[in-house]
């Protein structure tokens, strides 16, 4: 099975609501979506959204990184020997992590398609369905209580609030009208982005514990670099801290991992460059006896199904972030994932790969091999 030849599209739906958080506030989803074909006749899809202020990706970048240095690497090559493609995909260029994911992607939908199975089964089938989460984004006080009055309304029993933007006592205001309006059963997920010191960490959510609060979790609470702070929290704190911005690569968790710099850890594609990657970094937090979330950036149901598909496949994985798509104006696919009720239950269909069916052209701007950004 040979690949012979790789497409560009660039794509941009807006979301209904802003999504905020400490980093940045994003009002239109933008990506560059790859269609991979070989010479049966089998096509994959990836996507890969830039996300300046974690990834450092821009549009134009990704476009660069796919178009000049990843589509020599793999056109001509056969997926017979997939080890050595995503090893010539890995080696290729340095970071540049989302552009290697979307490509990433599209060449496991073509080998689950090759293999008649749904890329989940194909990777090792662990989980046929699971519980999604919504983000309450950072807003007034009075904003977020009613946000997560309506997610809990819509079936969700989980929020992940966004905090970290203004000082912590203003953060612990807003947890407490987010914890009163969604009640006690509802589990509580807090993202810093990176946002807080290490002292402003551990003294917010020790007096989130004195408070009840109960917390599930805090994500990521100080900067990416900095893992000697995220230990220092760690140790200090009873609620689980999850390393996020943090860990890109297999090296980076294995550093975590070792340092015992944190209790859990949030792989995302676009960090590190795709399932084949992932997967690595999965397998040795399960060695290490640590479990994983899978999340994603904004992106529209294409990469949330991939990230989906290798979600379900580890028993490492245990929790799952998969709310963008429910963010967005409009659905870019006929296919993918399924989101049961207001989407707080996610299955899969029997399709083989990532179930695709169509990518809607509406959504999708060719972008000419001459192209520039």
């Amino acid at each position: 099975m040979k690949i012979v030849d790789l497409e560009l599209y660039h794509s941009s739906i807006p979301l209904h609501t802003p999504f905020k958080t400490a980093l940045r506030t994003v009002t239109i989803a933008e990506s560059i979506v790859v269609k991979i074909t070989c010479d049966n006749g089998i096509t994959g899809w990836g996507e890969a959204p830039p996300t300046h202020v974690i990834t450092g990706e821009s549009l134009a970048s990704i476009h660069y990184a796919m178009d000049k240095v990843l589509r020599p690497v793999i056109i001509d090559a056969s997926l017979c020997s997939y080890a050595a493609v995503f090893a010539r995909l890995e080696k290729a260029i340095t970071g540049n992590t989302s552009a290697k994911a979307a490509v990433d992607m599209a060449l496991y939908d073509c080998l689950a398609q090759a293999a008649e199975q749904p890329l989940y089964q194909y990777l090792g089938g662990y989980r046929s369905q699971m519980e999604n989460d919504y983000t309450v984004s950072v807003n007034e006080t009075e904003q977020m209580e009613q946000d997560a009055k309506l997610y809990k309304e819509n079936g969700f029993r989980i929020l992940k609030v966004k905090v970290g933007k203004d000082p912590a006592e203003k953060d612990i205001e807003r947890v407490a009208a987010v914890r009163k309006a969604a009640g006690e059963d509802v589990l509580i997920r807090l993202d810093a982005n990176q946002g807080w010191t290490a002292k402003e960490a551990v003294k917010a959510i020790t007096q989130m514990e004195e408070l009840g609060l109960n917390l599930e979790l805090v994500e990521q609470p100080v900067p990416a670099h900095d893992v000697q702070a995220l230990k220092y929290i760690t140790e200090r704190t009873t609620t689980p801290i999850m390393a996020d911005e943090a860990v890109f690569s297999t090296q980076d968790a294995r550093r975590v991992l070792e340092m015992g710099a944190a209790d859990l850890i949030n792989i995302k594609l676009m960090k590190s460059g795709g399932i084949h990657q992932a997967i690595k970094i999965a397998n040795l937090a399960q060695d290490f006896g640590v479990s994983c979330m899978v999340g994603s950036m904004i992106e529209t149901k294409l990469g949330i199904t991939a990230a989906a598909h290798f979600a379900a496949s580890h028993p490492a994985v245990t929790r799952f972030d998969f709310d963008a798509p429910l963010m967005l104006s409009d659905d870019i696919l006929e296919g993918g994932i399924q989101y049961q009720g207001k989407g707080n239950q996610i299955t899969f269909s029997n399709q083989s790969g990532l179930g695709i069916k169509s990518v809607k052209k509406a959504y999708l701007q060719t972008i000419k091999r001459e192209g520039s950004w």
